[in-house]
């Protein structure tokens, strides 16, 4: 199906067409499954949230936002953050676990300290994003689109509507930055 009919299907089911929802779920949910996998190609293989409970978790948000859907751009957009906000949510929760939240407070005498490794890169990433949010808003979602929604560059380019020269140029540099944001950490 073409990129314009689904920006079709996205405003008829606004526009309170029930049936476009049941049409547009399976072309938007296989592209939203890719993006998760593509997201989880860079984490290690023993993450307990699975693609398939990221894309149902994204997909439940995503079905309850009530906004003027542009087209898809505009979809896989609120996606990416979707799946951002939920994979920090998950590895905060993860990273507070292991720190003990939640535990029985023991006397310190009775206590041996362990000081486990934590892999914090999601929150690490998310940080980072956060940062270069408020010098720079497009760069971050850039990057964000990227890592997060799984976008490819002409995507990229026609959900932004930016040329993608432009595009590469910026994501060059967001890249580069994030680089060595995350490298000095």
């Amino acid at each position: 199906m073409a990129n314009k009919d689904i920006t079709v299907l996205l405003q008829d089911w606004v526009a309170g067409d029930s049936a476009s929802l049941e049409k547009l779920t399976p072309l938007v949910y296989n592209h939203l499954h890719k993006i998760a996998a593509n997201v989880f190609r860079s984490e290690r293989p023993d993450h307990t949230l699975q693609t398939t409970a990221l894309v149902h978790e994204a997909f439940a948000k995503l079905v309850d936002v009530k906004t003027d859907w542009q087209d898809r751009g505009h979809f896989y957009a609120l996606a990416a953050k979707m799946m951002r906000r939920i994979l920090v949510d998950h590895a905060k929760a993860k990273s507070s676990a292991k720190r003990g939240k939640g535990r029985k407070i023991l006397p310190l005498e009775d206590v041996i300290v362990i000081s486990p490794q934590i892999g914090d890169e999601i929150i690490d990433l998310h940080e980072a994003l956060n940062i270069l949010a408020k010098t720079d808003p497009h760069k971050s979602e850039l990057l964000e689109l990227h890592y997060f929604g799984g976008l490819t560059y002409n995507e990229m380019s026609q959900a932004l509507n930016i040329s993608t020269s432009k595009l590469d140029r910026d994501i060059r540099f967001a890249k580069a930055w994030l680089r060595i944001q995350l490298e000095t950490e």
